[in-house]
């Protein structure tokens, strides 16, 4: 055997040093990436909550416009997929029972004043009322 092949076949693969320090590099870039990309899924899931919120006080517009009130507290947002027993009652409204839950698969909070106004809430990100960023509430109301 040549020399030169001697040095090539003993050069072939990489040291303990090498692979630990390409270890050390990638474990950076994740550790720089990982925050912006968790931030960006807590942001769109907050949007995700807002658009749910519109869609499901539609659906309660349409409940209102076919039995003649909204859902009272007691009957809830169920009252968009199972029939609650109320004439003029044409729905489901919603496909399924998940159109009631936020995206972090929480229950939207739903309130009906003496107003006769629905007031429909995501508690966020932490399900606590108040908060800031995407842990802050969301609500409509329907008039």
């Amino acid at each position: 055997m040549s020399d030169t092949a001697k040095r090539s076949s003993n050069n072939a693969g990489y040291t303990l040093t090498e692979m630990l320090v390409v270890i050390l590099i990638i474990t950076l870039i994740a550790a720089v990436i990982t925050p912006t990309i968790l931030s960006q899924l807590g942001r769109a899931k907050a949007k995700t909550a807002s658009l749910q919120l519109d869609s499901t006080a539609a659906t309660l517009t349409m409940f209102r416009e076919d039995t003649g009130r909204f859902p009272t507290e007691a009957e809830g947002l169920t009252a968009l997929v199972e029939d609650p027993g109320i004439a003029g009652w044409t729905g489901p409204y919603l496909k399924s029972g998940k159109g009631i839950n936020d995206p972090w698969n929480r229950k939207l909070v739903y309130k009906l004043d003496s107003n006769d106004q629905a007031t429909l809430t995501s508690l966020g990100a932490d399900g606590k009322a108040g908060g800031k960023g995407v842990d802050q509430d969301i609500s409509v109301t329907v008039r």
